[in-house]
């Protein structure tokens, strides 16, 4: 199985990305749940996950410099003999006089130490540096170039909607953006309608994130709207926390891509009993 992809920079990606917040224990849910994802998750099941996305083409992987990431897109590369398509999304000190390990260039050869291909600097750096007085983002060169120099592609994560247009009229030296984009709005800083110009009208590929708005929405839902409003060189990225969910998102993206409606097992309860003649 080869799910569908797309290129950024010079890159051939999986236009499926794996999220990996519900790996590392940010639910964007409660502290319970997070402590929750935290207590169960370990590097063995990650790599069960990793291997069944790698099943069906799907290479990429995106998340934060985190040992436990980088530790498991290793070990599923050397299972598999696959290359996994590494996106990692740093943060560092912007000012100076900090911690000598959070210095940007300190960062950004950690990153390409833990194997990235791309390095898309974290919300907190990037939108920390977004001046809508002046319409650009503040030294953004600077970091895309060590970026470069660390023989990485450099892109932009952002929750601003602002980031993508700005880094386009300034010609910025990014490849590629993520941007927040649900049904809902769940994160998103203005109506969805306008995000979704946004990305319509981006000049280089987009990586969406939270297109279930951390488990607001049910999979069909949320994949369904952002697959068919995004272009055919956009990305959706996608948590998952078993196996079994690997399989349903991957099936439903593909029937969904091929314009098929999905034919997902549906959850069976009491109260469901009499839609189909079957009790409980």
């Amino acid at each position: 199985m080869s799910f569908p992809r797309t290129i950024v920079g010079n890159l051939s990606l999986s236009r499926l990305i794996v999220g990996t917040n519900w790996f590392l224990g940010y639910s964007h849910y409660s502290a319970a749940k997070d402590k929750l994802i935290r207590d169960t998750q370990t590097r063995d099941k990650i790599v069960s996950i990793l291997e069944v996305f790698l099943t069906a083409g799907v290479d990429t992987v995106m998340g934060p410099l985190h040992p436990l990431l980088t530790e498991a897109v290793q070990e599923v590369q050397q299972r598999t003999s696959q290359e996994i398509k590494l996106i990692l999304t740093p943060w560092f000190d912007l000012l100076p006089g900090g911690d000598p390990v959070n210095e940007p260039e300190a960062v950004i050869a950690q990153c390409k130490a833990a194997g990235a291909a791309i390095c898309m600097p974290h919300q907190m750096v990037t939108d920390a540096l977004m001046d809508r007085l002046y319409r650009k983002i503040r030294d953004i060169e600077k970091y895309t170039q060590l970026i470069r120099q660390y023989e990485m592609i450099p892109g932009l994560s952002t929750h601003m909607p602002e980031t993508v247009i700005y880094a386009d009229e300034t010609g910025a030296d990014v490849e590629t953006y993520i941007q927040l984009y649900n049904a809902t709005g769940f994160l998103m800083q203005v109506e969805t309608d306008w995000v979704m110009k946004i990305i319509n009208n981006a000049q280089k590929p987009v990586m969406t994130i939270k297109p279930l708005a951390a488990g607001r929405l049910l999979p069909v839902a949320g994949l369904a709207f952002v697959w068919n409003t995004i272009r055919e060189q956009d990305m959706v990225t996608i948590g998952t926390t078993t196996p079994d969910e690997a399989r349903e998102v991957i099936e439903i993206s593909l029937d969904l891509l091929a314009r098929r409606t999905p034919q997902i097992q549906l959850q069976r309860t009491r109260s469901k009993s009499s839609l189909d003649g079957k009790r409980g």
